[in-house]
């Protein structure tokens, strides 16, 4: 069980993650972080002296919740075929999200690299955990000398989902190229 202490952490995090989502690094102040956890703004300061440090915290949240949800998909699929089609379902299962806001990772690192380079790099660790687990996957269906970059198609095509679907504003959108992904892995 949580300590208090880790309790309130966790959701001064919790809160700067879905701000930090749906206005963006640069558009969620301090102040509003405060705000949304309903803490007293020394409290805030106990765990935390900037918002650089909340970000680095959110993104080490992000980087713990995709791991456990990459082993999830390791348990629950045999095939790496299979572990690749539950990628993409999870794309289309946060469609509602990601055509309103877009991708949370994606979004973050292309608002960071425009002039926070410092902080995208920790960032991109993010993409760098997909990247490493979906060209394992790859290699596993027998294409060793390309998986990487299989690997990387994937993530540009999802990522690439992901934009076009909040520009139009079209979960439809979402669904069928999300479709094509699943179609285009089977056809592996």
């Amino acid at each position: 069980m949580a300590s208090k202490g880790e309790k309130t952490r966790a959701d001064i995090v919790d809160s700067a993650r879905r701000l930090f989502y749906e206005h963006g690094y640069d558009g969620t102040s301090f102040t509003q972080i405060v705000d949304a956890t309903g803490l007293f703004r020394g409290n805030i300061y106990h765990y935390f002296k900037t918002k650089d440090e909340i970000l680095a915290a959110v993104v080490e949240r992000y980087l713990d919740d995709y791991a456990m949800l990459l082993e999830r998909w390791e348990r629950e699929h045999v095939e790496p075929r299979a572990r690749l089609r539950a990628f993409v379902d999870m794309i289309a299962g946060h469609k509602a999200e990601l055509v309103e806001y877009g991708c949370p990772i994606g979004s973050l690192n292309t608002e960071l690299g425009k002039d926070r380079r410092e902080l995208q790099h920790a960032a991109r660790k993010l993409f760098d955990l997909f990247r490493t687990w979906l060209t394992m996957r790859f290699a596993e269906m027998g294409y060793e000398n390309e998986a990487d970059a299989l690997a990387l198609h994937l993530l540009g095509r999802a990522q690439g989902i992901a934009v076009i679907s909040q520009v139009y504003r079209d979960k439809n959108l979402l669904e069928r190229e999300a479709g094509r992904l699943k179609e285009w892995i089977d056809r592996m």
